[in-house]
């Protein structure tokens, strides 16, 4: 009878022991798949210590990685629970342990426990720190003389990855007994349920820094293209990192928006990375637009300002003038109105040139009279005062383009959405292009290139379009302006609200959640930060 009882107790704890067996190998499994999804390098190294703890109920552990370029150990994170110590990681607090060197006088430094797992790539099981042999226990017993601390068993793991790459060592300390909390020995199936951990967590680790190296190298390529369209046009250098930040900042406000269809509105770290990538390719087509086009300052300028040609012949004109008056042609009265009207009219196209104000017919009609005046050209033929590629530029409404030169510059939005849909974007950037393409659209369905109404577009384009034209406004590096106040930049953007070209709902969070001081703060001059009454800006509804 005492043999079957003794038999049954036997055959209880055996099964106890498969079942809490059974029951670590299930959180491996679990732990497996966590660590393959996790996208912050921080938050995975962290998960990959916890859980090692977790199936071989260690009191405390230690993360390093290799940095073979300069073969050493860096601690990435360190844990104990005795002790309440948490550093590394996204604990927030800083380890202050120097970087482990596998090699010391030239020679490779076995003397340390995680260094020889590293080296050999083997396992290091260790009983009692205080009687092992062949190994420098020195620290860890300054250590535990510190802090009252008392290291015995240690288990140091290499992480080798599916190149068979030694990229770090993880190692636990102080196995504890599940039922009494006694410091053991790390037995063989912890040793090997780390080993399968340590694996997984290797390759987790590389697949991270694989895609951490590729979205670098991404980004890189789009700084590339982004520079080449900052040497074609330096006046526009930093719209290309301006748009991106405020369109960023305006994005994280709307998150936080209850008021509206924005109360929906939320971001995911993938979400921002996205919107991230689309605000710096926002502009890539401009990497096929004309300089002279892009930088273009005044009216009649192409490689150079064709103003003073018209000084010289207004010169001319003087000249001749002068001449009649000399040989008798018409009197001294006549010649001194004459002189007075050419230098006036002078005065004028140099005006109109600059293209800062908006002209009236009356500016029109002006200048067309002046275009009208003939003079003798190099080749003594009688010719237009304006030729009529001079009389087009010279009459331009607003700004400084000609209709088909703002078509040559809207065309770059057409050029980057090609360039976009072209590329195989992956799932979690799939619709870089439409945020990107969607900058230059207007909520009432009268933008380019598609026409698209506000039902019809993302939250992330419309938004992208407030921070494309906020930035245009305050902008201080244009040719053809200065950079405007902020007062001056929101009054336009409110009866950009008004008349249905951006966003209302996106407009209001922009100045409620003043996004519009958080981005001056950062990127305006001094002279343009003015004291703004948010009252008296156009449409806005607080």
């Amino acid at each position: 009878m005492n043999d079957i009882t003794a038999r049954t107790r036997q055959l209880k704890e055996q099964g106890e022991v498969v079942a809490g067996l059974l029951n670590r190998l299930s959180d491996l499994n679990v732990i497996g798949s966590a660590l393959s999804s996790e996208r912050d390098i921080g938050r995975l190294l962290e998960n990959i210590l916890n859980a090692a703890q977790k199936i071989t109920n260690a009191d405390a552990g230690t993360l390093y990685l290799l940095d073979a370029e300069k073969q050493v150990l860096t601690f990435e994170i360190l844990r104990n629970d005795s002790l309440d110590i948490r550093m590394g990681g996204v604990s927030g607090t800083p380890i202050p342990f120097y970087p482990i060197p596998l090699m010391v006088d030239g020679k490779a430094n076995h003397a340390m426990v995680v260094c020889h797992a590293a080296l050999d790539g083997e396992t290091i099981n260790i009983p009692d720190a205080y009687i092992a042999e062949g190994f420098d226990f020195t620290g860890t017993k300054k250590f535990d003389a510190k802090t009252g601390y008392h290291s015995r068993s240690f288990l140091a793991v290499p992480m080798r990855n599916h190149e068979r790459e030694v990229i770090g060592v993880l190692q636990l300390i102080n196995a504890k007994d599940r039922v009494n909390s006694a410091v053991m020995q790390f037995t063989q199936d912890d040793q090997q349920l780390v080993e399968s951990l340590a694996s997984q967590a290797a390759i987790a680790i590389s697949n991270r820094r694989l895609v951490q190296q590729l979205e670098e190298l991404f980004e890189s390529f789009i700084s590339l293209i982004n520079t080449a369209i900052d040497d074609k046009s330096p006046y526009t250098g930093g719209h290309c990192a301006r748009v991106p930040g405020l369109t960023m900042m305006l994005a994280e406000a709307a998150s936080r928006s209850q008021q509206g269809s924005l109360k929906d509105f939320q971001l995911t770290d993938k979400d921002r990375y996205e919107l991230k990538i689309a605000g710096l390719l926002h502009d890539c087509g401009k990497i096929t637009t004309p300089v002279h086009v892009v930088d273009k300052a005044t009216k009649l300028q192409t490689i150079y300002d064709r103003i003073h040609l018209v000084d010289t012949r207004f010169e001319v004109l003087k000249r001749d003038a002068r001449i009649s008056w000399l040989e008798g042609v018409i009197t001294q009265e006549a010649y001194q109105t004459r002189i007075e009207q050419l230098d006036a009219d002078r005065d004028f196209l140099r005006r109109s040139n600059v293209g800062s104000e908006k002209m009236s017919d009356e500016d029109i009609a002006h200048v067309q009279r002046i275009a009208h005046y003939t003079w003798t050209d190099v080749a003594g033929n009688e010719a237009n005062f304006l030729s009529t590629n001079e009389l087009e530029n010279l009459t331009i409404r607003s700004g400084t383009l000609t209709a088909d030169e703002r078509q040559i510059i809207n065309h770059h939005i057409v050029v980057t959405i090609k360039m976009l849909e072209s590329l195989p974007w992956p799932k979690h950037l799939k619709r870089v292009p439409e945020y990107a393409g969607g900058h230059h659209e207007r909520m009432d369905g009268r933008g380019y290139p598609n026409g698209l109404k506000r039902e019809q577009m993302s939250v992330q384009a419309r938004l992208m379009g407030i921070a494309d034209i906020f930035e245009a406004l305050t902008a201080k590096d244009r040719p053809y302006k200065e950079g405007k106040t902020l007062t001056e930049s929101l009054c336009i953007l409110g009866k950009f609200k008004e008349n249905g070209h951006i966003d209302p709902e996106l407009f209001d969070v922009f100045i409620r959640e003043k996004v519009y001081l958080e981005y001056a703060q950062r990127y305006l001059a001094p002279e343009q930060i003015d004291e703004v009454d948010e009252s008296k800006i156009p449409g806005y509804q607080a």
